[in-house]
């Protein structure tokens, strides 16, 4: 069984205090983009992970899809698996990759084996794995709390406009955007500010990572200023970067862009 595992973005991103648990409150809303990864689960008499496309730092043993299998196996009788991973999402781009990977993977082990797992249950294991994997469960646009991971719903549909992702060749450290940030409480919640006028997104639609990656990165900077002056409506990092994403209200195509960076289209 295999299943195409999507990325997502950020509209909005608040840090709004340090938690007791060494992890930060924020609110965001996640919305699901149309960048893959395709995970694949095959019955085998021994345990492992193959990973291709984009390479992923780090052992293949420490991959968060063997965490999630590990996890569910504690509960279950889950036979063997090999769990066969296509990567196509960037890394450290703020686009929720691995957390997806490892959502969807819990995904096919439940309808393969049969396991009857509620959504509610399927996020708590999730929940586990990572900050924002429990969104990739239900998979839609999601007001998130708490760590990114208490979920009210959102009305937002971006479907009529033209999305783009631009990656440039860096990786943000998100436990380095973490030590950058200063945390503060906004004065309107981004469950209000969501539904103003797109036109207006960009006064008022803040992520709070920006300041200290930018000082870091310059040129992500320089790519979310090079997306306005091409007619973008709204543009921001994703999560703590290194992805730049623009909404536009038509196609566009961005060849200067294109010459240092990867760059996704119609997403």
């Amino acid at each position: 069984m295999l299943a195409f595992a999507n990325a997502k973005i950020n509209l909005g991103l608040h840090v709004t205090g340090k938690r007791a648990d060494g992890y930060h409150n924020l609110e965001t809303i996640f919305y699901p983009v149309k960048i893959y990864d395709v995970v694949e689960i095959l019955d085998a008499d021994v345990l492992s992970c193959t990973i291709r496309g984009t390479d992923i730092p780090g052992n293949t043993e420490d991959n968060i899809c063997l965490k999630a299998y590990h996890l569910l196996k504690k509960d279950f009788d889950l036979p063997t698996q090999h769990i066969c991973l296509l990567k196509n999402i960037p890394i450290g781009a703020g686009l929720g990759g691995g957390s997806a990977d490892a959502a969807f993977l819990i995904k096919l082990l439940n309808d393969k084996f049969q396991l009857s797992l509620s959504q509610e249950q399927m996020e708590n294991y999730a929940r586990q794995l990572g900050a924002d994997c429990a969104f990739f469960i239900l998979n839609e646009a999601v007001y998130a709390e708490g760590k990114g991971d208490e979920f009210s719903e959102i009305s937002v549909d971006l479907s009529g406009y033209f999305l783009v992702l631009v990656k440039p060749d860096v990786h943000v450290s998100t436990a380095a955007a973490y030590d950058g940030i200063k945390s503060t409480k906004p004065i309107t919640s981004l469950k209000d500010l969501i539904h103003l006028p797109l036109s207006e997104w960009k006064a008022n639609l803040k992520n709070d990572f920006e300041a200290s990656v930018f000082l870091k990165y310059p040129e992500i900077e320089a790519i979310k200023n090079s997306l306005y002056q091409s007619g973008a409506i709204y543009a921001s990092m994703s999560g703590s970067g290194s992805c730049v994403y623009a909404i536009f209200g038509s196609a566009v195509k961005l060849p200067e862009l294109e010459r240092t960076n990867k760059v996704f289209y119609n997403v």
